[in-house]
This record gives structure tokens, sequence and C-alpha cells, in this order.
């Protein structure tokens, strides 16, 4: 993902997001009275009903592959892994295969969005979506921006979190359905000038452009949620387009105390999956990230920079979001 240039998110939309926050700010402080006691802040793993050590695990598991580059081995080989994992826990695991002109080559690079519908007949869908491919190079590293990225938080920690989410799907006793989707090209790029969120933008223009036979009520993206000093913001693009969602996604996180989703809006815009997902898919998507981390797009984002706890706290809000009939 990539900030966008200067403040332009705000120049047309900055009324209207401030408007939509101080709005929410006043619902929280009016209603934390309401929950008492029921406000905590659950400090261990054993305190959360979500085993964030089991997703650590998958993280792992996922950086042990190395580099996981759009059409690369690695990537091949994660592909084989997430749809294997999806499959045994009882999904149904789509190939969304295109191709794109590879940026400094002009080669023609194949990819894959994989597609993972829990409960496939019901027509009314939640969508919660990752990217998994790693950037080619961790090219703000000091030292070695050519070097190894295997992209712990920044690739792995979205996936890794749907992993363990999937152990709970099969049983989600709700009326619709859970599609979750990773996303291939989030970030293939080798300059500021490369095309990002190859993907997302596949994905949300097959979607309004074939329109499948059901529909997505609203969607959550999980991006850079491993980091072990967890604070995640309200984004303001998802303010924007779909404050609706973004509000009822920390509601949640305030009823189970989860103190890491701060009602605080981010100094700036974050351009990332979800911009697609609303502007091209009209899917009312909000995105959840921790972007203050002093290890983006670095050789230091690896496993040992993201915490269990920090993925518990995360998985926990997003499966009682799921849970909780969410509406745009």
């Amino acid at each position: 993902m990539r900030r966008p240039t200067g403040q332009n998110l705000y120049l047309g939309a900055v009324l209207l997001v401030s408007a939509a926050v101080a709005g929410y700010l006043c619902f929280v402080h009016g209603s934390d009275a309401e929950l008492g006691a029921q406000v905590r802040n659950p400090r261990t793993l054993a305190d959360i009903p979500f085993d964030g050590s089991k997703a650590y695990g998958y993280l792992q598991q996922l950086c042990d592959l190395g580099s996981r580059v759009s059409g690369s081995p690695g990537m091949v080989k994660q592909q084989a892994l997430l749809t294997e994992h999806f499959t045994k826990l009882g999904a149904q695991v789509e190939r969304q295969e295109f191709r794109v002109r590879h940026p400094q080559t002009g080669q023609a690079v194949p990819m894959a969005n994989l597609i993972v519908h829990w409960h496939p007949k019901r027509a009314e869908r939640l969508l919660l979506a990752a990217h998994y491919d790693t950037r080619p190079f961790p090219d703000r590293d000091p030292k070695n921006p050519r070097g190894l990225f295997v992209g712990a938080n920044d690739g792995a920690s979205g996936a890794a979190l749907l992993m363990e989410l999937g152990r709970s799907m099969p049983g989600l006793e709700r009326s619709y359905g859970v599609d979750f989707v990773l996303f291939d090209g989030e970030e293939l790029v080798f300059g500021e000038n490369d095309e990002y969120f190859l993907g997302a933008k596949h994905f949300a223009q097959t979607y309004a452009a074939q329109p499948p036979g059901y529909r997505y009520r609203s969607g959550v993206l999980l991006d850079m949620v491993g980091d072990a000093s967890l604070r995640v913001l309200l984004e303001p693009t998802s303010m924007r387009y779909a404050p609706g969602v973004t509000r009822s996604v920390w509601d949640v996180a305030r009823r189970l105390g989860v103190r890491e989703f701060v009602p605080q809006l981010m100094n700036v815009g974050v351009n990332d999956d979800h911009v697609a997902l609303n502007e091209l898919g009209g899917i009312p998507t909000c995105d959840i990230i921790d972007f203050d981390y002093p290890y983006w797009h670095t050789a230091g984002d690896i496993a040992a920079r993201c915490s269990a706890l920090s993925l518990a706290k995360v998985g926990w809000v997003v499966l009682e979001w799921a849970k909780s009939n969410p509406k745009p």
C-alpha cells in the first residue's frame, strides 16, 4: 500500500470525514458510561477467545516460504498452501486468474486472487480481504534496499489472520455467507510510477461488470495487523466511503474492550486495496491498518516484529464483527 500524494485526500473530503468522526466520537463517549465494567483491555492470550498463537504460527509458516512476489516460485507455493488449508476447513476455493505486464521486463505475469467461499449458497455475503503478495525488495531499508523482503506484517499478517478465522467460519450461524479474498499484485512495483492494487482492481471490476449471483453487503480489509505495538486508528478513506462499516468495527472493539482500536482519525489517508473495492466495486469496505510501523518496506519486517497477542485482538474483533449482522 502507499500513502496518497500530499494531502489530496483531504482537499475534497475533509469536512465530510471530520463531521463523521466528530459525530462518532460523541456517540463513543456517550456510550462508554453505559458499558461500565464491561470496558476492559484483554492483556494476555488467555483473555481472548481467538487463537492468536495459531495465527502467529501461520504467519511464520508463510514467512518461511521467503519472498512471495507475484508470479514467483514462492507465490506458487503459497497459493498451494492456502488452497489446501482452506479446502481442508470446508471452504470452496476459487482461483480468479489474470495476467499483467511486468513493470520492468514487459513480460506477462500470471496472477491469481484466491476467493474463499464459506456457505456459498447464501446470497447476502460479507467480504474479508487481505493481500498476500510481497514487495519485490525492501526498498526503504537503509542498508540493503535490494535484499530479501519476507513481509511478515505487510502481507503475511492479513493472510495468516484469515487462515485462523477460517476455523470459525463453518459454524457461522447467520443468514449471510462470508468470502475471504486474498489479493495478488498489491505491490508488484519497482518504482513509484508503477501501478499498485492490481488484484483488487481486477476483482472489483469483475464484480461490477459481471455481477455474480450474490451481493456483498460490506467488507473489511486487513493490512499490517500484526505489529507488536498495535495501534489502529480510523483510516480517513474508510470514513469517507464506508463510515457505517468503519464505525461498526470500532464499536465492536469498544464493546470488547480492545483499546488498540483507537477512535481517532489518522493524519492522512492510505491508498490500499479498499479504494478499488469502494470506487470500482461499490462494496462499502473499511481498512484495518496500523500504518505506524517502523519496519515498513524494510528487511526488518520479519515475524519477530509481530505479535500473537496483536493478531488475537484483531482477529477477535473481526470475528465478532462478522457475527454481528453488520450492514453498511
